[in-house]
């Protein structure tokens, strides 16, 4: 091999991925050991033939060859093949020269058992013997990592007992100085790539194949399908390394040590005595590191949702339905399975079940439609059972069958299948159920957690003004979500509250992150999670009820909105004094403080910074006597942000303001309500002269115009219970 082309290929490759959209991650680098090694790679399409050795050897500085199936180098790859190191399966001396290089050191391999197709791999999570064919990968890996130990040792032994054999071996395999082989080792390092997302639409490269490459063979242009939608997509590829095998273990039967020890000349390609114990032994290690590669899988959202689909009982279930199975996966089981995930499930999952913001579920469902696994209609899916029991051996399954090859990455991961097949079988009432519960608890730990950490002596509230509530009602026709405003806590829309759910309806008073603990908890949040804080209570009270109104107060109103804006199915949405436009003078003066802060960072004069803006509350018993700069500015951004998104809002609207609100300008809630898109809205003014207009004296009269926008959604808004 020449050293300066495999260096200048590697670089290539180097290039070329930076300018594509791949993002490749390695993890777990700290198992690859000193020595020779074999590194043995569940296999998906020829991209990890070429930047899998590129990888390594940046991490090892050691060259790494590669042992590809034959009919690549039939491809236009091969000249790229032969600079990497790449040697043909179909290679009469390609044994030899693998055991020679791991003997010596010269190189590190990669080798796929799998070979060049995705096995099935429920024999391994069954822990049944593997079938003598089909199913069965290839077990060369293994074979040749014990005839490389097998030899290191024989060597060990002739050095001591038989010279002249000792000479014969050491010009067989080229080795020059003896020492550093026998002070040598051959691991195994079971690798596991994981791709995500799969996609199998027509692109860029199949289109250049069919321009160019005229005697592209079948099997190369199949799987530039694949790789071309891997490359302009953007793709993740999680290279993960496992802990590393030693084969020198499986060597100690008698038969083997007496082979070892043998007197006798022994060629290369003799067949030894001790063939059917080596035979077993490679099968043994074989399972060990097929088992481990499956084991390293990075899962992530397409394996639960591709594994979900395929163990459902029924040919239809309902979107809604299947999103909530999925964030229950997502959100509670993975921790139970114990495996390693994507790090898109490390983060929260109620976009499952609003607004599928990062397009996981609609990714899914258009490559599912596309191959014809699922067709869709009414917010019912439909699956075609045939395109889960295909071979996976079939030329094109990748194409064809996708999701099926997805399903099946995730098989050998027995507790999480337990836990995908429970999800399955479970009722639409229990799943809602589970995660109406799931919800709730979770928006209470993160309070608690909160509480905990910002709790401020003498200024934080009593722990029930921030925490969240869910009042049951009588009826799950309708729910509704409040929102309190800026610097409060949820007990500010209680009376509100109160008054709804006596009328039997379900009501939920959301905690807005940041709120009900203290001003320094508030100075480093953002939009973004203000709007998760309302997402979680309209995913919530979705799993409880039939439709779901949101409202909210002052800024609740506007973080409200924002969610009606992106989240499909809501009844309607209401808005107490919204504040698109501040009466109050302090919001004016922000973006100065602000600046004067960056003033005070760069001379480092940290007691000259204005963090927080003293306040005379008007409810001091709820809200936050301080203001923090940071968290105004915020609420200005996402406010401002907003007005884009009011045309976007289609359902019934109503819109309450104060008539000398002293904090929100009437002319402000009056533009956002002109930008709203809804045909079906209203504006009330209300003659009072206080922004918190859900309270006090009057608050009644607001009451009851909120009661009657939604029994107008209901057909009715049911009288309270007598005693309420």
């Amino acid at each position: 091999m020449n050293r300066n082309a495999y260096l200048a290929t590697g670089r290539m490759i180097a290039l070329a991925e930076s300018f594509s959209k791949l993002r490749v991650r390695l993890h777990g680098e700290e198992n690859i050991p000193k020595g020779s090694i074999i590194f043995v790679v569940n296999h998906f399409t020829r991209i990890e033939t070429l930047l899998l050795p590129y990888h390594i050897y940046q991490l090892t500085h050691t060259p790494v060859w590669s042992l590809a199936d034959a009919s690549l180098f039939d491809s236009p790859l091969k000249v790229f093949l032969d600079l990497m190191g790449a040697v043909s399966t179909r290679n009469p001396h390609r044994d030899r020269t693998i055991v020679k290089s791991l003997l010596t050191g010269e190189a590190n391999w990669v080798i796929f058992p799998e070979g060049r197709m995705v096995k099935d791999k429920g024999v391994f999570r069954r822990r049944l013997l593997l079938k003598p064919r089909g199913e069965r990968p290839h077990s060369g890996a293994a074979t040749l990592a014990l005839r490389t130990e097998f030899y290191r040792q024989r060597l060990g032994y002739l050095a001591r007992q038989n010279p002249a054999e000792l000479e014969r071996l050491r010009g067989l395999f080229q080795i020059g100085d003896l020492g550093p082989v026998l002070a040598g080792a051959c691991w195994i390092v079971p690798v596991n790539l994981t791709y995500y997302p799969i996609r199998a639409r027509e692109n860029v490269l199949s289109t250049l194949g069919d321009l160019f490459l005229k005697d592209l063979s079948p099997r190369l242009k199949e799987e530039m399908l694949t790789e071309g939608s891997m490359i302009f997509s953007g793709v993740d590829i999680d290279i993960r390394f496992g802990e590393p095998l030693d084969p020198g273990t499986f060597l100690s039967t008698p038969g083997i040590r007496a082979d070892i020890g043998s007197a006798a000349p022994i060629d290369f390609d003799d067949e030894l005595p001790s063939l059917p114990e080596l035979r077993r032994a490679a099968n043994r290690l074989m399972l060990s590191y097929m088992s481990a590669i499956y084991e390293l899988t990075t899962v992530n959202h397409d394996h639960l949702f591709a594994s979900l689909l395929r163990a459902l009982p029924l040919k239809t279930i309902r979107e809604d339905d299947f999103r909530r199975k999925v964030f229950l996966l997502a959100a509670e089981h993975l921790k139970a399975s114990q495996v390693t995930c994507h790090d898109s499930l490390g983060t929260g999952q109620i976009p499952l079940l609003t607004d599928d913001r990062y397009h996981k579920y609609r990714d899914f469902v258009m490559l599912a439609i596309e191959t014809g696994v699922l067709t869709r209609h009414g917010g019912v899916l439909t699956k075609d059972r045939s395109k889960f029991s295909a071979p996976f051996d079939l030329q094109r399954v990748r194409i064809e069958n996708p999701l099926g090859v997805i399903a099946n990455e995730v098989v050998p991961l027995t507790q999480l299948q337990r836990e995908v097949h429970l999800t399955a079988w479970q009722p639409n009432w229990l799943v809602k159920s589970r995660v109406a519960s799931l919800l709730e608890r979770q928006a209470l730990d993160q309070y608690e957690a909160d509480y905990r950490e910002y709790y401020r002596a003498g200024e934080s509230k009593e722990r029930s003004v921030g925490t969240p509530v869910l009042r049951r009602g009588r009826t799950r026709r309708l729910g509704v979500v409040l929102v309190h405003g800026f610097l409060s806590a949820p007990q500010e829309v209680s009376e509100l509250a109160s008054y709804l759910n006596a009328r039997g309806l379900w009501v939920y008073q959301v905690r807005l992150k940041g709120h009900g603990t203290a001003p320094e908890d508030l100075a480093g949040r953002h939009g973004r999670e203000w709007a998760d804080s309302v997402d979680l209570g309209y995913a919530l009270m979705s799993a409880i009820c039939d439709r779901v109104v949101l409202g909210g107060f002052s800024f609740g109103g506007g973080v409200a909105l924002d969610c009606a804006s992106r989240v499909e199915g809501v009844a309607g949405v209401f808005a107490v004094c919204p504040p698109l436009q501040l009466m109050d003078i302090s919001s004016r003066l922000t973006p100065a403080v602000a600046a004067w802060n960056r003033v005070m960072d760069l001379i480092s004069y940290q007691d000259a910074k204005m963090e927080f803006v003293p306040t005379v509350p008007e409810r001091p018993q709820i809200n936050y006597s301080r203001l923090p700069v940071a968290g105004l500015r915020q609420m200005g951004r996402f406010m401002k942000e907003l007005e884009a998104k009011l045309g976007q809002i289609q359902v019934p609207v109503e819109v309450l303001q104060a008539d000398r609100d002293p904090v929100v300008d009437p002319r402000g809630s009056a533009r956002l309500f002109n930008l709203l898109g809804s045909s079906q809205k209203k504006y009330l003014r209300f003659a009072l002269d206080r922004h918190g207009i859900l309270a006090g004296p009057g608050a009644e009269e607001v009451h009851a115009a909120i009661g009657a926008f939604i029994g107008k959604l209901m057909g009715g808004l049911p009288e309270p219970e007598q005693g309420s």
